[in-house]
């Protein structure tokens, strides 16, 4: 009797081990159904979005413009595209290449202004500077 009644404690203690390690993955499954509800919903929030674009493309030639303007840059005919670059966005060549082009812009313009105008019928240019005392 005694071994009978050692075995079903043995037993019982198995079934109840089993049991504990059935609950631990019972809650890993529960998280991963939240985790995957969660993804769900992201995804056909996502899905609805799309939809209505895909609905605004069908519909309206508005939505194509916007579209055809902001990712493959185009413009209207008649229209003129500027594109401001700010100097820090630039790679170090490109940025190279603004400095020299504006310290030469800046070159001209001050050689520009030291020169005295030129008559151009006499080519006499103290003629055209009325500041100095001929």
């Amino acid at each position: 009797m005694r071994t009978i009644i050692t075995i079903l404690v043995v037993l019982l203690l198995l079934l109840q081990i089993q049991v504990w390690r059935q609950y631990g993955r019972v809650a890993e499954l529960e998280r991963r159904v939240e985790t995957q509800r969660t993804e769900n919903r992201q995804l056909a929030a996502r899905n609805d979005s799309l939809d209505a674009e895909v609905a605004d493309l069908k519909s309206g030639l508005d939505a194509v413009e916007e579209r055809a303007r902001s990712e493959l840059g185009l413009i209207r005919e008649g229209e003129e595209f500027y594109l401001v670059v700010e100097p820090e966005d630039l790679d170090p060549e490109d940025a190279r290449a603004l400095r020299d082009f504006e310290a030469q812009r800046d070159l001209d313009a001050t050689s520009g202004e030291s020169q005295a105008p030129v008559d151009q019928t006499s080519g006499d240019a103290e003629s055209q500077n009325p500041d100095e005392d001929g």
